[in-house]
């Protein structure tokens, strides 16, 4: 993801496959199998990853909860909407982004401009 280093990145893949609100120890756990982490490392992180308004968190006793502030689709739209804001030419970008569609994206695309016509209409 923009903006986030390869540590950050990972600790967001984990995040994002967790089916509720894990804790530092669980971030850790499964992280372990890929590199080797000290617990104050991976705090360290969720702690920047809250900051950064990444993460969410909740005390539960005396370990905090994390969790996504948003989807990987949520986070993918926003690393889009950043390059498009720092091209020099949004259009531009736009139109060889469209170029380079699928038939089914292209579609998918067409469908959620509509709906935002139509959202805006009312």
């Amino acid at each position: 993801m923009q903006g986030l280093g390869e540590l950050e990145a990972a600790v967001m893949d984990v995040l994002w496959q967790a089916d509720q609100p894990i804790k530092v120890r669980d971030v850790l756990d499964r992280l372990s199998a890929d590199r080797q982490l000290a617990y104050t490392t991976v705090m360290t992180v969720l702690d920047n990853l809250h900051r950064k308004n990444w993460v969410d968190r909740e005390l539960h006793g005396k370990a905090y909860h994390y969790e996504p502030a948003f989807t990987r689709e949520e986070a993918a739209a926003r690393a889009l909407r950043e390059v498009l804001d720092s091209a020099g030419s949004s259009s531009a970008v736009l139109m060889h982004f469209a170029a380079s569609v699928s038939e089914e994206e292209s579609e998918a695309l067409r469908a959620a401009l509509r709906k935002r016509k139509r959202r805006q209409s009312r």
